[in-house]
Parts: structure tokens; sequence; C-alpha cells
């Protein structure tokens, strides 16, 4: 019966809005960072935008994850979006590229709690056996942010200037964070923070149960740290004004894909799901890799959004349902440490072979497709040898 009940209240629908503001807020900025870093003289760097800022998204994922079990879900979800409103502030004051690059990496702590405590938040108030559907439409929520942020930003930034895409991040974040407060707190036995809450032991690192879903995630989102590097240069290199387009294009075509696929991984499994996700995937950056018209470049950005869409709400509910209840928060953490390592490394190997040489875009894509193999090859592996990777398999 608990599994019939309607996962469309009002908790659930704010959080979502929530989670679209949160992501739209750091997501606008996204498409004019490399031109804005190189107008600062730092165009060596670029490797550097998503590299720092997912370096310390991973870095607090241990932290926000005791936190998010210990102090509860909303306080973290409050101190990940305030992190944003704070920064966009401060880009305009500090503009050397010393004090950009510090900024990411301060900026990074957003993503680093938010989502933590936002996964925990859905998978207490959702039924289990509605978790993929849940977390897939919290995923076309999410997804849509990112859709509306570049182009948003990039609009203002024509507009207007990057100083007023700047605060206008902050203006968004402010209402992700009015959002949040408005929210019932769902952890039961909470606990006053206190600063030793900040002292991580080793055993508060990594949730093993989640290690499985982690090395998934590690290789499946190299392809999107060295996509949000290169596909800003490429857009121009193609010849198409708006640098969002092809953001806009992989968010909106993944919207659909997610609410499905969601459902699909309750019914039949999350592994199913996940190999054709991974199959999809790496046949899609290799397509990318060959995009050099303005056809095929839009096209590259709808599979690659189909892919994803497929791939990532299997990949999160897995986790949650390797997960234990009193661990979620440290599961869902140990997951988006892998992201980040994967979106990070991802974006230092673009940067690094890069060197804004546009001949070399096409085959950092190849490499990346190469590399990304390598999950599905581990999931066919593990499953071949007879493990049970998730409880619905």
């Amino acid at each position: 019966m608990e599994s019939e009940k309607s996962i469309y209240t009002k908790p659930f629908i704010l959080m979502c809005l929530s989670s679209l503001l949160f992501a739209a807020s750091f997501n606008m900025l996204i498409p004019d960072l490399p031109e804005y870093l190189s107008g600062l003289g730092g165009a060596e760097y670029k490797g550097f935008i998503i590299a720092l800022f997912t370096l310390t998204a991973g870095i607090s994922r241990p932290f926000s994850g005791k936190l998010t079990d210990r102090i509860g879900r909303i306080p973290v979800m409050i101190v990940g979006s305030m992190v944003c409103l704070i920064c966009g502030f401060l880009y305009p004051v500090l503009t050397t590229v010393s004090g950009f690059l510090f900024l990411r990496l301060i900026h990074g702590f957003s993503t680093g709690f938010k989502p933590t405590a936002t996964a925990a938040y859905i998978a207490d108030i959702i039924p289990r056996q509605r978790w993929g559907e849940a977390v897939g439409l919290h995923g076309m929520a999410f997804s849509l942010g990112q859709a509306m942020g570049p182009a948003l930003g990039s609009y203002i930034t024509k507009i207007y200037s990057i100083e007023t895409l700047f605060h206008a991040s902050s203006l968004i974040a402010l209402l992700s964070v009015v959002i949040i407060i408005q929210l019932k707190e769902t952890l039961v036995k909470r606990e006053r923070f206190k600063f030793s809450l900040l002292k991580i032991k080793k055993n508060e690192i990594i949730d093993r149960n989640a290690i499985p879903a982690g090395i998934v995630v590690v290789f499946a989102y190299l392809s999107y740290g060295t996509i949000l590097t290169l596909i800003p240069d490429r857009t121009t290199q193609i010849g198409i004004d708006n640098k969002g387009l092809f953001f806009i294009l992989f968010t909106l075509s993944s919207l659909a894909a997610r609410f499905i696929a969601g459902k699909v991984s309750d019914k039949y499994g999350r592994i199913k799901v996940i190999n054709l996700g991974l199959t999809a995937v790496t046949f899609t950056i290799i397509f990318i890799g060959f995009a050099d018209t303005v056809f095929t470049f839009t096209l590259g950005g709808i599979f690659y959004g189909l892919s994803m869409g497929i791939l990532s709400p299997a990949l999160n509910a897995w986790t949650i349902d390797l997960s234990h209840p009193q661990h979620r928060g440290k599961a869902v953490a140990t997951m988006y440490i892998a992201l980040e390592i994967g979106i990070g490394g991802g974006a230092l190997l673009a940067g690094t072979f890069y060197g804004d040489e546009l001949s070399k875009i096409p085959y950092i894509f190849f490499f990346i497709a190469a590399l990304t193999s390598l999950a599905l090859i581990y999931m066919l592996s593990y499953v071949k040898d007879g493990k049970r990777l998730a409880n619905y398999n």
C-alpha cells in the first residue's frame, strides 16, 4: 500500500523547486567563465574552472554526509545554497586569476553539501519501491535548472554584463534557501552542531556498501567534466553564438529520459538500466568527437542528454539501494565523491591535453570514451561473477 501512495507531496515538490534554482545558480556561470578567466589573463587555467570546483565538492562530501546523518538534512542543504549566494557577490570583487581560482575552490562546497542532504531527504520521504521514480523526477527538476542556467546566464552577460550575471546567480541561490527553510526536518535523532563533528574518522569517509556504485560513477562522469571544459570553445569554433546551446539541448533531452529510466529501474532492476546507459554514453562521446557541424553538434547534445538521463537516476537509486538507512548520508556522499573525482578528472585531463589547440578536441573525446567503456566492462564482469549488486536484482 505504501508504494501506491502519491510521491507528489508538498515537501517533494518544494525540494524539486529548490534544486532547480540551486542548479541554475551555479550552472548559469559555466558558459562565460572560460572567456572571463582568459580576460583576467588565465587562459592556461581553463581546466581548473571545473577541476577546482569539483575538488572541494569532493573533499567536503565526508563532512556533509556525516552532518546530514547527525545534525539533519535541512541545515546541510542551507549551507550548500548559501555558499552559492556568497560566491556570486565575491566574483566581481576578487578580479585576479588567483582570486578567481580561490573562489572556484570555495564555490565547490555548495555542491559538496546540498545534493548530499537532498538525496537523503528524498529517500526519507519516498517509499522504497518508488525511489527510482522519485530520483528521476528530482533529476528532471535539477536538469531543468541546468538547462535554464546556461541559457539565462549567456543572455544576461550579452545584454547586461558579467557582473550582473554573478549577482543574478546569488539572487537565485537566495530563492533556493527561502524554499528550503519551509521544509520539515526528516532526521528523527538529531544532534546539536559542535565542531567535534567536523573531525572525520577513516570509517566515516567512505561507505563500503556504495563502493561498486562509486567505481561506475567515476568513469561515467569523466565525460561530463570534459564536456564542461571543452564545449564552450567548441561551440564558438563551430560558429554558434550562444555558448549555452549545447547545455540546453543536453539538459532538456535528459528530462523525459530521467523520468522513464527511473521507473524502468524500479520495475526491471538498476543493473540493466545502468548497462544500457553506459553503452549509450560511450558511443555518444565518440559521436561528439566527430561532430563538426551545427547539426551534428546539436544532435550530440541531444544524444548525450538522453544517455545521461538513462544512467543517472539508476546510479543514484542503486546507491540508496546499497546503503543502510542510518548511513544514507554517508552512502550518498560516497557516490558524490566519486562523481566529483570523475568530473574533476575529466576536466583536468581535457584542460591539460587541450592547451587551447582546437584540433585536439576530437582526440580528447575519443580517449574519454575509451575510459568510460571501462565502467561498462566492470559492470559486465561483476555481474558475470554472480555477485549481487543491488537489492532489486
